[in-house]
């Protein structure tokens, strides 16, 4: 794990030495008497960037300057402890939620070795997957409020504070609380756990995705829903709004009463903290009269207004538009959970690499000449999953961007990115590395673009048989510098080879 300022931590590099190591800073407080004021992440005017806001209402107070007993947890860490506030970051803050279903990745990302106790110096810290890569953020601990109240995430409870000093870390590794103003759920997602993510667009007549969102529950994933602008119209009539992320909390199927079938449920949380739907299975309808209390109790049911709310799979297929799942990295689940159907252990292979102007940035393969320049990355899958009868590999590419989201906060308009990739198993032989008359002669297995400004990663989860294998990452044009990271999630091991290194 790195600290910022060090090399390769994913922040902005400062001179050899500058560390930002909270034990040290923080001994160093307490050695001096004195609260932590971070350098690196000062306060400002928000009033600039938030109009609605005056300059002279606008205060960065502490939390013993909000309340007379501020605490890090209060009986603990649930999803109930994050409630959005005046800032358009759903999308973080349903991540957020999500996250505290697993205890694992939650102790993870926020330590617990610090709070307001004795060893209180104003100062905090939480870590993020970045790159590849474990990074621990450093915060003091003003926060901005109006009218003695935080302006932005807040607990449910007055006086507890984790989920508000994290969000003001996540705020720090993207350059401001501004930059979090619009985003995708898998970023943060992805930043609380190191795992892939994939997207899944909802279409009513399909039910198939239920089993999908099941068995990635059951494998302790994170997931959240979205609505998109172009749904259907008036959803807000409902209780649920376009534009929106919420947090998936719980998928189950549960026994309908004189009847041999199954019902699939599906309970969001708003990450307003409040407002729910109001169709059928919300807090208040009919349909949960025919469920024995018993079974009531024992999947959770809460009818408060908490934000959270069970719908029908068929609804959340009307009125949701995607569902963003999260599979965990490797390194949350260990083998002793793997058996009796308990999670997956995905095997990772990784890989950094960059498209640079005149060397490897050749583009699309609508460029013949120029497309073999690109960055070219051999796999090898040698047995299919187990109990698969038709003897398939399933494997998740992904293609990280690195810092987009720092450049779309600049109005850098970056184009579309994506991937090829080739079935090497052929009975002639192959170049190496793979050249402009293979690339001609041979179409690709699968490809996989995104052309969305603010998302900074593509994936997708393809079936295929064992063999040899290569993916081409690319931009749509030629000449597109930037970095990358990409990431091959398989079920069984998978063996890499880059560029010209041997196939065989």
């Amino acid at each position: 794990m790195l600290n910022i300022g060090e090399r390769r931590s994913g922040f902005r590099q400062r001179p050899a030495g500058f560390i930002q190591d909270f034990d040290e800073l923080r001994n160093q407080c307490l050695k001096q008497k004195i609260l932590f004021k971070d350098p690196e992440f000062d306060t400002y005017d928000l009033s600039v960037f938030h109009k609605n806001l005056q300059k002279n209402q606008l205060e960065w107070r502490r939390p013993k300057e909000i309340t007379n007993d501020p605490k890090f947890f209060v009986q603990g860490a649930s999803r109930f402890d994050v409630r959005q506030g005046k800032l358009g970051d759903c999308w973080l803050v349903a991540a957020i939620a999500a996250m505290t279903l697993n205890k694992e990745v939650f102790c993870n990302v926020v330590p617990n070795d610090q709070g307001f106790g004795n060893t209180y110096a104003g100062i905090f810290h939480f870590k993020f997957w970045q790159y590849g890569t474990w990074i621990n953020v450093v915060v003091d601990d003003r926060l901005p409020t109006s009218g003695g109240e935080l302006l932005f995430v807040k607990s449910s409870t007055k006086n507890e504070f984790w989920s508000a000093l994290l969000e003001k870390a996540y705020a720090k590794i993207q350059g401001s609380y501004e930059a979090l103003d619009g985003g995708l759920t898998n970023e943060a997602m992805e930043a609380f756990t190191g795992g892939v993510s994939e997207m899944y667009e909802l279409d009513q007549g399909k039910t198939s995705l239920f089993t999908t969102m099941l068995n990635s529950f059951q494998q302790q994933s994170l997931m959240c829903g979205r609505i998109y602008p172009t749904k259907l119209p008036n959803p807000e009539d409902k209780g649920i709004f376009r534009k929106h992320a919420y947090s998936i909390t719980k998928v189950i199927y549960i026994p309908e009463t004189n009847n041999a079938s199954n019902i699939p449920l599906i309970r969001l949380r708003n990450p307003w903290g409040k407002v729910e739907w109001n169709g059928r299975w919300s807090d208040k309808s009919d349909e949960w009269f025919t469920i024995p209390p018993q079974l009531q109790q024992s999947i959770g049911l809460i009818k408060e207004d908490d934000g959270e709310f069970w719908m029908s799979y068929k609804d959340f297929a009307k009125y949701f538009s995607a569902v963003v799942i999260c599979h965990l990295a490797p390194d949350y689940i260990d083998r002793e959970q793997q058996g009796a159907g308990g999670p997956k252990k995905w095997d990772l292979s990784i890989f950094e690499g960059q498209w640079v102007r005149g060397v490897t940035a050749g583009g699309c393969n609508q460029f013949h000449e120029t497309f073999s320049s690109n960055p070219q990355y051999y796999i090898t899958l040698g047995d299919p999953d187990n109990n698969n009868a038709k003897d398939i590999c399933t494997v998740v590419i992904a293609l990280l961007l690195k810092g987009t989201r720092r450049k779309q906060k600049q109005k850098d308009k970056s184009s579309s990115f994506g991937i090829y990739v080739y079935d090497l198993n052929t009975s002639e032989p192959v170049p190496k590395p793979l050249d402009t008359d293979f690339f001609k002669n041979n179409d690709p297995l699968d490809k996989f673009f995104f052309s969305e400004i603010k998302q900074r990663e593509v994936s997708k989860r393809l079936g295929i048989s064992p063999g040899k294998y290569c993916i081409v990452p690319c931009t749509s044009n030629q000449n597109e510098q930037g970095a990358f990271l990409l990431r091959v999630f398989s079920e069984k091991k998978t063996i890499w080879r880059k560029l010209i290194e041997e196939l065989n």
